[in-house]
């Protein structure tokens, strides 16, 4: 296939790039940008100079694609989906412009306007695990946000089997500033991060409406979470730790059989044995989303822990996983990627 991706100059879209140039079923693999036409990509990043030596083109003359990965900023997919789709390619969004259904949330948490109703009716959530008859026929494919992905995929085999209070979960996340994106900031400048660890829009997190979207159709009711991001000075991964009242007494060794039972079948999730849990570096630069868990007995609350690489598993990994399901490959395809140690 001719594969195409727009937003390639960020983080996000040089993971891509990686992965889908050594991806068995890519054709070609175009790097488009609407900010830097004609600009060598090995200029933009010398550590592909002798690999990809093409300019980048704007994205306004892509042609001749069959499915274009959108790694944009928020705002930007919007308005380039439609022309995208009208001249009949598949779009992998990466940028949270058709995450929530809702367009009055759209606004409130991303100030902004959304994207056309049609679009967003069309537009299928990517979590790979958990909804893949959706996304084999999609033409739209809205790939989740790393926050999201990591507490999803911790939080989903205890909410589908209704076995929390669904008013109690809290999320403490932390990640790694490559999540910020390339742009420079003072929030990610070095003496400002160096040796400090901060937290950043407790409860105004624009991850948060998309978390609670996802929850409340597992469990059929609204729901409401606790949410607490932190930027910590490491550049990939992200750890969720989440806090959960149980609604039933369940021993540790209980909820690691039902963790590992519900995720028998998913190669990318690995769920870890009693006493043991994830850590970052374990998943660095691989797809793998790994959990522990534990029961605190004493005030009956479930301990969640999730690991991912933000850049893999929370952006350009699941995204290339979804490209595989939707076109009926084996969703492993391109992404059987060792983690990198130490």
């Amino acid at each position: 296939m001719n594969i195409g991706i727009t937003g390639s100059t960020g983080y996000g879209g040089v993971e891509l790039y990686r992965l889908l140039a050594n991806h068995p079923y890519t054709e070609k693999c175009i790097l488009y940008t609407s900010t830097q036409g004609g600009k060598l990509y090995s200029d933009v990043y010398p550590h592909l100079s002798g690999i990809q030596e093409d300019s980048l083109i704007n994205v306004e003359e892509a042609e001749g694609i069959d499915v274009m990965f959108v790694a944009a900023p928020p705002g930007v997919s919007s308005e380039l989906t439609p022309k995208l789709v009208k001249k009949g390619m598949k779009v992998v969004d990466l940028s949270g412009d058709f995450r929530l259904k809702d367009p009055r949330q759209y606004e409130e948490w991303y100030h902004r306007p959304p994207a056309a109703d049609d679009l967003l009716k069309d537009a299928v959530y990517g979590l790979s695990e958990l909804n893949k008859v959706s996304i084999s026929s999609c033409r739209i494919l809205s790939n989740p946000g790393c926050y999201p992905t990591a507490s999803l995929l911790g939080l989903a085999p205890l909410v589908l089997q209704h076995a929390v209070d669904p008013c109690s979960i809290v999320i403490d996340a932390k990640s790694g500033v490559s999540g910020a994106g390339r742009k420079a900031g003072l929030g990610t400048h070095y003496s400002e991060l160096n040796e400090n660890f901060k937290v950043y829009k407790p409860g105004e997190h624009q991850h948060i409406p998309e978390i609670e979207q996802q929850l409340g159709l597992w469990m059929n009711e609204p729901a409401l979470i606790s949410f607490s991001p932190h930027l910590v000075p490491m550049t990939r991964g992200i750890m969720a730790t989440m806090y959960i009242k149980m609604a039933e007494s369940i021993t540790t060794d209980e909820l690691y059989e039902s963790y590992d039972s519900f995720y028998k079948g998913a190669p990318f999730v690995r769920v870890r044995r009693p006493g043991t849990y994830p850590q970052t570096k374990e998943v660095a630069g691989s797809n793998f989303c790994d959990i522990g868990v534990k029961v605190d007995e004493r005030t009956g609350r479930a301990v969640i822990i999730s690991v991912i690489d933000n850049l893999m598993k929370g952006a350009a990994g699941q995204a290339v996983q979804n490209f595989n399901i939707m076109n009926g490959w084996d969703e492993q395809t391109g992404l059987k990627l060792l983690p990198m140690y130490p």
